[in-house]
């Protein structure tokens, strides 16, 4: 079993982390392979808890090799404030690899990005403002600078230099803002270039010499779903795949090599930023959903959104991805209600469909059609076998297994690493 795909099935914030880090004490190599620090895991190791942006889930394992793919945007000042914070606590950050195609996140694009959300007020997509977008886009208009720039001074300023000749216009006489100087923006970043030397190479000729090994390789996605630019709720996404298709591309291996694609999943549903969430909850009801699931984001502190459980959603997440397995996670979060809504359709102008509306303004005006489940009042967090969970609670994760059209391999019962219920093998 050398391939595994792990993905987030809603808008993120599903609990990769906790899953990625739990798979990572039986496998040998973790590749983050999409996304910036525009997102963060939490992992909680006994009393530590520890909050991942770029850093793969993988660091926290001493036996794997955490490596960051071509396909992710890289902060360097936030990667080694990060390896700086992870180090302080005893973390050994010193097996880290990096892509030499991977790109890297230069101060203009920080500074774009907060500008274009500013300018469109009402209409903002609700991005981060870490300069993730512009760098994507400079990706595809192929004017980006790269890991492997860094490391080349001449080929660095070439590249800066051609970058801001555009975006000085654009910062200047669309946003008002002083023009952006290359040469300082180059000495910025080549201010980074013999630490980050030592840590750059060809990862996908690392990853796939690792599986030809037999090796395990895992392969963590930033984001989810929802939130991937070509199948998410458009134009409300991030800017790459998240999807299971996007580990291809972005760490450099064929479908060939994937044995196993595991969907994460909340056990009710949050997304942070703007666009259509059927489920969502309001005013007291989500008030208390979101403090009994501490939903506040890892990266921003922004409060989640939140709803209930969004069978469509997934089960669409599972088509698109080719899950094999879920990880259930949050289950106990639940415990304080009597009765569970679970959204099984929706209303779209009168029409009662089962599958997500094929365009943007029937998820829009989609009203949720929900199914009650009877709640459970124990507290569950102890539980280790899928036995020693209430009745109802059971009947709740076989509802959502039918439901979505995909085993429920793990379940998740609080914070800990330990904190889980394993019903089928992963690894």
């Amino acid at each position: 079993m050398p391939g595994i795909i792990v993905v987030g099935t809603q808008w993120g914030d599903e609990g990769k982390g906790k899953a990625t880090d739990q798979l990572g004490g039986e496998v040998d190599v973790v590749v983050k392979f999409n996304g910036g620090n525009n997102a963060g895991h939490t992992v909680v190791i006994g009393e530590e808890s520890y909050a991942l942006h770029l850093l793969p889930a993988g660091v926290l394992n001493p036996g794997a090799v955490p490596v960051i793919g071509n396909g992710v945007v890289v902060d360097l000042d936030a990667l080694f404030a990060e390896i700086d914070a992870m180090e302080a606590r005893g973390v050994d950050c010193s097996r880290l690899l990096i892509s030499a195609n991977a790109h890297v996140i230069p101060s203009y694009n920080r500074v774009l990005d907060r500008a274009t959300e500013k300018k469109l007020g009402d209409a903002q997509i609700g991005t981060t403002g870490r300069g993730i977008g512009p760098t994507y886009a400079d990706k595809m208009n192929r004017i980006g600078v790269r890991i492997q720039d860094v490391l080349d001074e001449d080929a660095l300023r070439r590249r800066v230099h051609g970058a801001l000749y555009e975006k000085n216009q654009v910062l200047e006489n669309v946003y008002g803002i002083d023009p952006i100087e290359p040469e300082a923006v180059t000495q910025e970043l080549l201010a980074y270039a013999e630490r980050l030397r030592p840590m750059v190479v060809d990862t996908s000729l690392f990853i796939n010499d690792a599986l030809d090994r037999g090796e395990i390789v895992l392969f963590e996605a930033g984001q989810a779903a929802m939130l991937d630019i070509d199948h998410g709720t458009y134009p409300f996404v991030t800017s790459s795949n998240a999807t299971a298709g996007g580990a291809l591309t972005g760490a450099g291996v064929g479908p060939t090599k994937i044995d196993r694609v595991v969907g994460v999943t909340k056990a009710y549903t949050t997304r942070v930023g703007e666009g259509p969430f059927p489920t969502e909850l309001f005013g007291e009801d989500g008030e208390h959903l979101r403090e009994l699931g501490g939903e506040y984001g890892v990266t921003t502190g922004r409060p989640r959104r939140v709803g209930w459980f969004d069978a469509l959603v997934v089960r669409y997440a599972s088509r698109v991805n080719g899950l094999t397995d879920i990880v259930l996670t949050k289950l106990d979060v639940l415990s304080d209600y009597e009765q569970i809504p679970v959204c099984v359709a929706y209303e779209v102008n009168g029409e009662r469909i089962t599958e997500l509306p094929c365009d943007q303004q029937g998820f829009v005006d989609a009203t949720p059609v929900y199914e009650m489940l009877p709640g459970w009042s124990e507290d569950i967090t102890g539980a280790r076998k899928f036995e020693d969970l209430p009745k109802a609670a059971q009947d709740y994760v076989e509802f959502l297994e039918d439901q979505v059209k995909c085993r429920i391999s793990s379940i998740g019962v609080g914070q800990s690493r330990e904190a889980t219920i394993i019903r089928h093998q992963l690894v």
